[in-house]
Parts: structure tokens; C-alpha cells; sequence
């Protein structure tokens, strides 16, 4: 299927049209029979991750409005690229994120209430990683791509790939956006995927804006064209088509797994609100363009489908109100009873196992914290050479 945009027809996998029905068209098939896998519960589910995405999503944005939170980067019209993507991962597979991959932690099943952590600046991080396979938040644009392609060729290393088993092959996703591909770290680490042949997926949610720059001030050509560039299958796909997403995702982790190397996907989505709280979208878009991408909401595209094909029902639609109405309230009192924990909480998690300079620099500055004299030398004046552990911090 061709799609117009960027200036002319450039290939775009859908599997699900704007107005709700499914494609038929001959070059899909195989993407269609991974799709054909999604039994009408998974989509319910689907759906149920999509919608309260989106509500927990207008939660934090108005908490933020509110001054409960320092800010927020809303992922409002992009709940597809996400929701679709996270389905497709086994447990296993490890995700690295930017900082707007709300949905993705929805179904990887981390915490509303730790993902608003780190904006409410009452941790440096919010969740434990290993409990979900998912890293962290991303502040700094594109290196999330570096750290994905490292972990990558570490598993890769650890002959979890390959294999042959579905309990032990893994894989790893990279998010990030069309603005971080203009990035070196984005770029660097599609060098070193491509030439290791490391099972990660680099994924790019297209939104079309890196703040207020157009896409079409970042690239001359589609930004999956990239990919190519590096030897990296690539392809693009409507990231507004939770199906298609799901498909393609799927099949490009499933090659991952098995040792096939990486994959680049571009999901043409749209950023309906503002890149962060602190960003005013009125400044740079059209009111005709906003009200376009409105029609093709990823939700009510999904629903489109499912009421057609006799999948909501009143009693599933009124448990999910319920379980939106609960969500938004937990999100509401809970995020305002966070408060900052102790400021040792730095020294947490900086290594996997004990490190000694770490225990040192924690000691120092506990004492220095209880007025204490503190013995040693101060955090971050011992040297490499003084400790047989030392290393990078």
C-alpha cells in the first residue's frame, strides 16, 4: 500500500484502514497471518491496554497542569504504535525506552503510579528494571539506542539466541523518536547492530515532530530508508494500525530470536498533544492538521473493528470505565503522596553486585550528610589505580 506523505508514495504496511476494516490487499498475507494469531480476547486486551493507556495518560497531563508533577511528555495518539509493539514481546525480551513509552510499560505491567516517579522528582528512577525487563526512562535523546545495542550483542554473547527455544531465545526493543534518528547514538548503534548482527529491534515512533522541527527538516527521505543505509532490514508501518504494528513487530523479533539480525521500524503515528507540558504544539501545527489525525484515532479505529466483528459488549465496556475510573483515581491521590526518599538512594543500584567504591562514596557522604566528620577521601576523589574494582561510574 502507498501512502502520501513526505512528499510522495512512499510504501506503508496497514493491515486495518482508518475507518475500521480490516485489508485484504495481496502483498500483506504474510504480515495478515501473524495478525490472524490475535484471537478476539487478545484483542479485547488489546484494546483494554490502548484505552487506559490514554487515561492514565490525561491523568498525568492534568496532574501536571496541576503542579503535582515537574513534567510530562503525553503520548495521547500514539497508543498503537506502543500497545501493538509490547504485544508482540516474550517475557524475556528487554525494552529500552525513551521517555514517552507509557503504553509499553502498560503491558509490560510496571506501576502506573512508578512510571510518574521520575516526573514527580521523588525518585532518579521509578521502577526496578530486572522486574519487568524494562529499563528506565530516557532523557537523553538516542542513547537509549546505544545501551539496546549493547545489551543486545551481550545476550547474544550469552547464547540466548538462536537456540531454538522460545523460553530462552530473547530479544531487545529500542523506542525512540524521528528526532533522535538525527542523533549520533542512534546511528552508532545501528553500526554496531548491523555488523554483529544483534537481535534488537530499533523502533521509531514517527510522530512527526522532534518538539516543534517537521519532519521533513530532519530527513530528504523516510526515515526507515535509514535503516537501509546500515544494512538493516527496514520497513514502515501505520502506527496508527495496532494490527499492523503488532505484525510487524512480531515477525521482526521473531527473526531476532532465531539470530537474524536487526530490524528498523518506523510507525507513522501522530503526536496529538504537546511533546512535553512545557511545549505549546499551537505554535507550529495547523488546527486542519490536528483535526485530520483526530479522525484517525488508533482507538477508535480498533473499536471500529471490534464492534463490527461483534467483540464489545456492554458488560466488557463498562468493567473497562470502572477500571479507568479506579486507574485515574490511584493515579491521582497515590502520585500525590510521593515524596523524595533519602538522597543515599544515588548509590542504589549503580552496579549489579557490591562494588567498594560505591560502599565508600556511600559512607562519606552519609556521614557527611549527619554533620559528621567524614572519613576518607570525598565521593569521586578515589582513584581507579587505589581500588582493584575500580572502574567506569
Amino acid at each position: 500500500m502507498k501512502h502520501e506523505i513526505d512528499g510522495g508514495d512512499v510504501p506503508l504496511l496497514q493491515l486495518l484502514t482508518p475507518e475500521g476494516t480490516r485489508v485484504t490487499s495481496r502483498g500483506t498475507k504474510p504480515y495478515r497471518e501473524l495478525a490472524a494469531g490475535l484471537t478476539t480476547e487478545r484483542l479485547r486486551e488489546i484494546y483494554r491496554d490502548m484505552v487506559l493507556t490514554r487515561r492514565f495518560d490525561d491523568e498525568a497531563t492534568s496532574l501536571q497542569r496541576q503542579g503535582e508533577l515537574a513534567l510530562y511528555a503525553p503520548a495521547r495518539g500514539q497508543e498503537a504504535a506502543q500497545v501493538g509493539s509490547a504485544h508482540a514481546l516474550r517475557p524475556q525480551d528487554y525494552v529500552f525506552p525513551s521517555y514517552r513509552e507509557h503504553g509499553v510499560l502498560q503491558v509490560r505491567g510496571v506501576d502506573p503510579v512508578d512510571r510518574l516517579r521520575f516526573y514527580r522528582a521523588s525518585d532518579h528512577g521509578g521502577w526496578d528494571p530486572n522486574e519487568h525487563n524494562v529499563h528506565l526512562y530516557t532523557v537523553v535523546i538516542g542513547s537509549q539506542a546505544l545501551h539496546a545495542a549493547g545489551y543486545a550483542m551481550g545476550i547474544q554473547r550469552d547464547g540466548a539466541v538462536g537456540t531454538g527455544d522460545d523460553d530462552v531465545d530473547a530479544a531487545v526493543v529500542a523506542y525512540f523518536g524521528d528526532g533522535a534518528t538525527s542523533q549520533g547514538d542512534v546511528n552508532e548503534a545501528l553500526v554496531f547492530a548491523s555488523v554483529n548482527e544483534s537481535p534488537v529491534v530499533f523502533f521509531c515512533q514517527n510522530n512527526q515532530w522532534a518538539i516543534s522541527v517537521p519532519t521533513s527538516k530532519q530527513s530528504k527521505v523516510p526515515i526507515y530508508k535509514r535503516g537501509e543505509g546500515f544494512g538493516v532490514p527496514s520497513l514502515r508501518v501505520d502506527g496508527n494500525d495496532v494490527l499492523a504494528v503488532y505484525a510487524a513487530t512480531t515477525e521482526a523479533l521473531q527473526r531476532a530470536r532465531s539470530g537474524g539480525g536487526p530490524t528498523f521500524i518506523e510507525a507513522y503515528t501522530y503526536r496529538m498533544g504537546a511533546h512535553t507540558t512545557s511545549d505549546d504544539p499551537t505554535r507550529y501545527r495547523t488546527t486542519e492538521q490536528e483535526e485530520m489525525w483526530g479522525r484517525r484515532d488508533p482507538i477508535a479505529r480498533l473499536e471500529t473493528l471490534l464492534r463490527s466483528e461483534g467483540a464489545l459488549d456492554d458488560e466488557f465496556l463498562t468493567e473497562l470505565d470502572a477500571d479507568a475510573e479506579a486507574l485515574a483515581e490511584r493515579v491521582r491521590t497515590e502520585t500525590r503522596e510521593l515524596h523524595p526518599g533519602s538522597a543515599t538512594t544515588i548509590f542504589d543500584d549503580v552496579y549489579g553486585t557490591p562494588h567498594s567504591i560505591v560502599a565508600e562514596d556511600r559512607a562519606w557522604f552519609e556521614a557527611f550528610e549527619a554533620g559528621e566528620p567524614p572519613a576518607g577521601p570525598a565521593a569521586g576523589a578515589t582513584t581507579p589505580a587505589a581500588h582493584p574494582q575500580g572502574g567506569t561510574r
